[in-house]
């Protein structure tokens, strides 16, 4: 369970985190231990009924108190929190009384599931729920529970639209509390951050509170042990410390667990700081792309689509080192003449544009992605951006000095606690136990599921597959059904926007390109014989609220037609209809040009469906085949957060050794 600082900060000046520093092998060998036997234990959903009873008992008395009653009641309640923490007999009514309020303020009361769900998010565990199941209302009971007993909470979502959505739709709940409700966005300036943080509640992305936690410690440099910090409040330090963010790393709820854990914890997080722009640099990067084309497919590189890496052979080694020879003293160092010819050959193949990023009034702009949306204010590193803008002929931006980094995993290792809730965490529960000492929770459905798979289907080519999306879309809008067709980049969705052009389908487009009307876009998507196209932005979290019409139907029909690196998110596109009860469809319309199929396996399925099997035979070996693929790839992005966690834990104890922190 949270348990709150024995004193609770009045500021961001004793900035609370938990260490993570290596302990002693014995000490280590036995937290270990001890948590093997007892989180498990702590995370069997039966040990939260008897609380789940306590708690629904109080519905008839917190029903009958007037709103004077009820105001009185939240006082005392608060003050008794503050006193005593977050005992059973207080953890039960805490949550009645967030239940209650809810009600009144909401007209939304939480269902003995969503409750159930809140007591496993307080008591530090991932609760999976299905979609569509309401983990935006099951969040406000740990968060409200944790914030009134003192404890500054944060409330992590994947991207910024869920951010506004979430804090508003539940503010109301918050403010008859007594709570105060930060909202950190993209584009804020800094003090309008320092403000939304110092308020009890916060809502936020993943990237965007670690960056600022990564400022906060390029202010205070090598000061960030809790003494050193105390000795500046002591002295004239004091000042500085009040310019700092954020109040420390308390109690967070992380939205989509999986997704901000796991997928967004293959990369590490960095500040740069932009450096004087350098002529030789950007006639560095210029030549690279130039030498590369040099270079020969298969004979001097092979291009590893799956793991997204370029392998040099030991004839495009030789030819590299031959090439680059006489070009100068920058280009002295076999690891660095070839680094830069890889980056170049990465940027080349690797990256394409309206997939993997977008040109916007000359400027390359990364499209997340988990999320498919834009990241302006995001780089690649070591000289990829420069080079991507160099392929695209846009203007070259100044290359960055870093100045700070830390890994998602170290990242949420230092809050007091850590919990989260997600409708896909099975397939990742030994990971999300093995990095972060989190267990799963599984909360069955408050509903049965009505949820429908209608086929899963493979055509050759991309031709073939989008004239079976533009048949069956036509006939279910002649149905009256509502229709979400899921792709898998930009690029797809419009291409595919296109041929419905074409043939005079209408409908709505949702990519990185439309983010600043998705709620717009969103809001339509469930009216009778709307046809929306949309990227992943229409994943995780999206709620299409169905019309009448539709439901009656038969409710939202969701396309696939591409898959994901991970199978996770195409589970997240399929819940996006049939939710808390309603009827609902999806299938999958699929091509065996999809990327997740590598070049061997689609060889061997073109053979295959050239034979002249059955077509239900050559769909059953070919979904085998994709999800063989998935699992590959998941394998190696496993592989990556392992590596990216131990090259990060090398690094701080070298900083430690050095006297110097992150």
């Amino acid at each position: 369970m949270y348990k709150r600082p024995q004193k609770r900060p009045a500021s961001n000046l004793e900035r609370p985190q938990r260490s993570i520093e290596r302990q002693q092998m014995m000490l280590r060998w036995w937290r270990a231990l001890s948590n093997f036997f007892s989180r498990p234990l702590r995370a069997a959903l039966l040990s939260y009924r008897p609380l789940l009873w306590r708690i629904k008992r109080l519905d008839a008395k917190y029903q009958q108190l007037t709103e004077n009653q009820l105001d009185q009641q939240i006082l005392q309640l608060r003050t008794q929190l503050r006193r005593k923490g977050l005992t059973d007999k207080l953890l039960v009514e805490a949550f009645a009384t967030v239940r209650e309020v809810a009600g009144r303020s909401l007209k939304m009361r939480h269902f003995d599931v969503q409750i159930l769900g809140g007591l496993a998010i307080l008591h530090g565990n991932i609760a999976q729920m299905q979609t569509g199941e309401g983990k935006t209302l099951t969040a406000t009971l740990p968060v409200a529970a944790a914030a009134m007993a003192g404890g500054p909470g944060h409330v992590i979502t994947v991207n910024d639209y869920l951010t506004g959505r979430d804090a508003q739709l539940m503010t109301p709940v918050y403010q008859r509390l007594g709570l105060s409700v930060g909202v950190i966005v993209q584009g804020m300036q800094v003090p309008q951050r320092r403000e939304q943080y110092a308020r009890d509640i916060v809502y936020c992305t993943a990237n965007e509170l670690a960056f600022d936690y990564l400022k906060d410690s390029i202010e205070l440099a090598d000061r960030q042990h809790p003494l050193h910090l105390h000795a500046l409040c002591l002295s004239s330090g004091q000042t500085k410390l009040k310019n700092l963010m954020l109040r420390g790393l308390h109690f967070a709820v992380v939205d989509e667990a999986d997704s901000v854990l796991l997928d967004e914890a293959r990369t590490p997080l960095i500040i740069s700081g932009e450096e004087v722009p350098q002529p030789q640099q950007q006639l560095i990067y210029q030549q690279a792309m130039q030498l590369s084309q040099q270079l020969q497919l298969s004979r001097d590189y092979k291009i590893l689509l799956q793991k997204r890496q370029i392998e040099m052979t030991s004839a495009g080694e030789l030819l590299g080192l031959q090439i680059t020879a006489q070009l100068g003293p920058f280009w002295q160092g076999r690891i660095r003449r070839l680094e830069l010819l890889r980056q170049a050959l990465t940027a080349r193949h690797l990256f394409v544009r309206d997939r993997h990023y977008l040109v916007d009034e000359q400027k390359v702009v990364i499209i997340d992605e988990h999320t498919g949306r834009l990241m302006p204010d995001r780089t690649w590193e070591r000289g990829l951006h420069q080079l991507i803008e160099i392929k695209e002929n846009c203007p070259l931006s100044a290359p960055r000095e870093t100045l700070a980094s830390i890994s998602f995993q170290n990242f949420f290792r230092h809050f007091h606690q850590v919990s989260g809730m997600t409708g896909t965490a099975s397939e990742v529960s030994a990971e999300l136990w093995r990095v972060y000492a989190l267990p799963v929770v599984n909360i069955p459905t408050n509903r049965d599921t009505k949820r429908l798979l209608t086929g899963k289907s493979f055509y050759r080519d991309e031709k073939q597959q989008w004239q079976a999306v533009c048949e069956q879309v036509s006939q279910l809008q002649k149905q009256g059904r509502a229709v979400l067709v899921g792709t898998a980049s930009l690029a797809t969705s419009e291409a595919l926007s296109a041929v419905f052009d074409q043939l005079g389908i209408v409908h709505q487009l949702l990519n990185a390109r439309q983010d600043e009307v998705e709620a717009q876009i969103i809001e339509c998507a469930g009216e009778p014989a709307t046809v929306t196209i949309a990227t992943s932005m229409a994943g995780r979290g999206t709620d299409i609220k169905l019309d009448a019409k539709v439901e009656a139907s038969g409710g939202l029909h969701v396309i696939i037609t591409g898959l994901h690196e991970s199978s996770r998110i195409d589970r997240q596109l399929q819940g996006r209809c049939a939710r808390q009860g309603d009827r609902g469809s999806y299938q999958m319309l699929l091509s065996l040009e999809d990327e997740v199929l590598s070049v061997f396996v689609r060889r061997i399925l073109m053979g295959l469906f050239s034979m002249g099997l059955p077509k239900n035979v050559c769909d059953y070996i070919a979904l085998l085949a994709i999800n063989y693929c998935q699992r590959r790839i998941e394998a190696d992005h496993v592989r990556l957060r392992s590596q990216l966690l131990k090259r990060d834990d090398q690094q701080k104890e070298l900083l430690s050794f050095s006297g110097q922190r992150l």
